[in-house]
């Protein structure tokens, strides 16, 4: 049975080391078995969640690493970086797959699809791009927001496409392959950048903004259900439970709150000790992680 928010409280707080520059961002693969770190010395890191170790260190960007994801069936990962390219690798060995060119400022995010065939890349440059993983050939260019796009999710079910921008709103855009017709909602509500966006597994969509809010939205009628207020600095990081009824967001007033999908309201405040957060995430045992900027990852259970 998973447990509920009101039982989470700080437990453990681990370091992984081997990084030279800030940490700019983390994932974990979906059994939470594998970290991926990206910094700003230009190297990707593969390290065993549950011992800390690092597994390789993996170089070949000429930039700064913005952004790293591991594919769900943990085969591939990919790595964002300022040198405006995203590179796709083997997990089992690192080896590198595809260099993969079509934006033409730094990468700020990458994103796998669910079924793991397709990864997507946001950009400085106001767009955003869906490749094919196997192919390393870009599918679609998603083009309309006004400044950089900085988070990006696959729904679930894997038709639809959000994309959070500096621009203060939320597209959401249908992946068909039906007609070359362009299907996408404009979310707009927030006054701020939109740093996050997350899909519950109901199709529930929630994204977090330097407004220091949470906007839950209907994403097939564009219209929003819940703005959850509480956070005191910019939110950075957002992740649905994996039964949908909760929201996490990770914010730099060093705290996790939990959401209420239903209610919207915060129904637990956690205290974190790490600095910024990058990114929260639920494993499948319906623990809460979340991971700072200096290397340190604190898991809330």
């Amino acid at each position: 049975m998973l447990r509920g928010p009101r039982d989470f409280s700080s437990l453990d707080l681990k370091q992984f080391g081997g990084h030279k520059d800030e940490v700019n961002s983390v994932a974990f693969s979906l059994d939470f078995q594998i970290m991926i770190t990206g910094c700003d010395d230009q190297r990707v890191r593969l390290f065993n969640a549950k011992t800390g170790c690092m597994v390789c260190k993996v170089k070949g960007h000429t930039g700064a690493i913005k952004s790293v994801a591991i594919s769900p069936d943990s085969r591939t990962f990919a790595s964002g970086s300022y040198d405006k390219t995203v590179r796709l690798w083997k997990t089992r060995d690192a080896e590198l797959l595809h260099v993969l060119f079509g934006h033409t400022k730094s990468v700020e995010v990458v994103v796998f699809s669910p079924d793991s065939s397709q990864v997507a890349s946001g950009s400085w440059d106001r767009s955003a791009i869906l490749w094919d993983v196997e192919k390393g050939f870009p599918v679609r260019i998603f083009a309309g927001h006004e400044s950089l796009v900085q988070s990006i999710a696959f729904s679930q079910n894997g038709k639809w496409l959000a994309t959070g921008s500096w621009d203060f709103t939320v597209r959401v855009w249908t992946l068909s392959d039906s007609d070359g017709t362009e299907d996408v909602k404009v979310l707009k509500g927030h006054h701020g950048n939109v740093h996050a966006v997350a899909f519950s597994k109901d199709g529930m969509l929630a994204s977090g903004s330097w407004d220091k809010t949470v906007r839950m939205w209907n994403p097939h009628s564009g219209k929003d259900i819940h703005v959850c207020e509480g956070h005191n600095g910019w939110v950075q990081a957002i992740s649905f439970s994996n039964d949908g009824l909760y929201v996490a967001s990770a914010s730099d007033d060093d705290t996790v709150r939990i959401w209420d999908v239903y209610s919207g309201k915060c129904i637990k405040t956690l205290e974190g000790k790490t600095d910024v957060a990058h990114q929260c995430a639920f494993t499948p045992g319906g623990a809460l992680v979340a991971s700072g900027a200096a290397s340190v990852t604190l898991s809330l259970t």
